[in-house]
């Protein structure tokens, strides 16, 4: 008689992993959207996913593996690395490394859904890695994290990694004036004088020359000889 399966506790469950495929690109999209929601509003940089263009140009890539880690067929974490720095944006000089002698395996995203953090999917998804790598022969296992994502960094920390390099951002304050100027106050308009009847400010119109004044300033005429 074969031995009947001893069922599992109500709250065992156990997590997969395998690549992704093409049907599983938009649900995966909206997963990282929900895993990176509250990181990327505290952050200068968004971290995790730029944008869904960038994400679906990533499953295309012959050096970039992805794989998703399900419970029951949902997806609960999420990891993306590459074997070499490719790509227009990649973030590392690998000239660095190969002075030190070190084959990293970069590790562009490493995403665990909130309801499962601290349960063990992100172990389990660091051993996955760690094993790919020895599999590839690398020699590290190289990732970013923002410098204000406390959580993650002692996660990491706790798991031996430790800061390669230091990349922050910084800020200056400006003091800044405003492009327009503040209001300003007019003079108040004055009443006109009583001889002229015009406004004492400004300057004063030219008065006509009086016909005296005209005929002082002309030059005699000329006498018409007589015949």
């Amino acid at each position: 008689m074969p031995k009947a399966k001893t069922p599992k506790p109500p709250d065992s469950l156990e997590v997969r992993v395998r690549r992704i495929h093409r049907r599983d690109l938009n649900r995966t999209w909206e997963f990282l959207k929900l895993v990176f929601r509250d990181v990327n509003r505290e952050t200068v940089e968004y971290q995790r996913p730029r944008s869904k263009r960038r994400f679906l140009e990533v499953y295309t890539s012959e050096w970039i593996e992805q794989l998703l880690y399900e419970v029951d067929g949902s997806i609960v974490g999420y990891s993306e690395c590459a074997f070499e720095a490719t790509g227009d944006d990649n973030w590392v000089n690998p000239r660095w490394f190969e002075k030190r002698g070190m084959r990293p395996l970069f590790v562009e995203e490493l995403a665990v859904h909130p309801d499962y953090q601290g349960r063990g999917v992100g172990s389990f998804m660091l051993d996955q890695l760690q094993h790919l790598a020895r599999t590839r022969g690398c020699t590290h296992l190289v990732l970013e994290v923002a410098e204000n994502n406390e959580s993650a960094l002692t996660w990491y920390r706790t798991r031996s990694f430790y800061k390669l390099d230091a990349a922050i951002f910084m800020a200056q304050k400006v003091p800044g004036e405003p492009d327009l100027l503040p209001p300003r106050r007019l003079k108040r308009r004055q009443k006109p004088t009583a001889e002229t009847g015009t406004p004492s400010t400004g300057p004063m119109p030219e008065a006509a020359p009086t016909r005296a004044a005209a005929r002082k300033g002309r030059a005699p005429a000329a006498k018409k000889k007589s015949n």
